[in-house]
């Protein structure tokens, strides 16, 4: 993606490493350290849910195994509250996975699409090799830092092609671009379940349709975006913001989009 010569630049952008590109155009607007690789957290969950996609089966029913009970308390994940015995369809564990950014759905997505964490996790590798992803590399499904809080990693490169991937997938794009989802009880297969997107973009700032947050104490606030205005679509990525709140994200981004679409307005008069 060829970056273009800007004589301004975003204000009070704290992260350490970042980017915005104009998907129209496919011009880089702004980038902070493009080719570092760092943790980068749960955004790990996009080429999660990526590789379901590309193997389909939205429909197939899950029951949720016991073991993501001790999954989650092992290592102290987000959770979307799946209780063991119930039965939910592919598409409703994306659902969760995405929005309320939840490990263990993550989890049973993996066991069930690998067969098996280890395999699905060479599936995950595998497709990133596939889009060129050069300097990406998974080893948890949801960016758990597990074996270390270094182990998964990107650079903002990177997941700019990886969200650019991702936001072609009709169903994915529908979900990270929804402020909750409400699951009905069903009796015979599983509980009520109210799921909230964790990316504060979605539904207070203008245009956002997406795509998915990350954090952990190595990664910091992380947050993969994309906004559309008058016509134009950003899409952008920041990595280690501070922890000056549980949007730091959200705040990065929303000053990097306000700047971006401010270009686009002064060129377009």
């Amino acid at each position: 993606m060829p970056s273009i010569q800007i004589a301004s630049s975003p204000q009070h952008v704290q992260a350490l490493g970042g980017a915005l590109a104009d998907v129209d155009t496919d011009k880089l607007l702004w980038s902070r350290d493009l080719g570092t690789e760092r943790p980068i957290g749960s955004i790990a969950k996009v080429m999660t849910a990526l590789v379901v996609l590309q193997s389909g089966g939205l429909d197939r029913q899950i029951r949720i195994p016991k073991a993501v009970l001790n999954y989650v308390a092992k290592y102290q994940g987000e959770s979307a509250g799946l209780r063991p015995g119930d039965v939910l369809t592919v598409r409703e564990l994306l659902e969760a996975l995405l929005l309320q950014s939840a490990c263990d759905a993550a989890y049973v997505l993996a066991a069930t699409y690998g067969p098996g964490v280890t395999a699905f996790l060479a599936k995950m590798n595998a497709t990133a090799a596939q889009l060129g992803l050069a300097h990406t590399h998974f080893t948890s499904p949801d960016g758990l830092p597990y074996p270390t809080e270094f182990s998964t990693y990107s650079t903002p490169a990177d997941l700019l092609t990886l969200g650019l991937a991702a936001m072609q997938a009709p169903l994915f794009r529908a979900i990270v671009d929804q402020r909750f989802y409400r699951l009905p009880r069903s009796r015979g297969y599983h509980h009520a379940y109210w799921w909230n997107n964790t990316n504060s973009l979605i539904g207070t700032y203008q245009g956002a349709v997406g795509i998915k947050t990350g954090y952990t104490d190595a990664a910091k606030h992380c947050l993969l975006f994309e906004a559309v205005r008058h016509g134009t679509t950003l899409l952008g990525v920041v990595l280690g913001s501070p922890d000056t709140g549980p949007s730091a994200g959200a705040v990065a981004a929303a000053r990097l989009l306000d700047w971006g679409f401010g270009l686009k307005l002064t060129s377009t008069g």
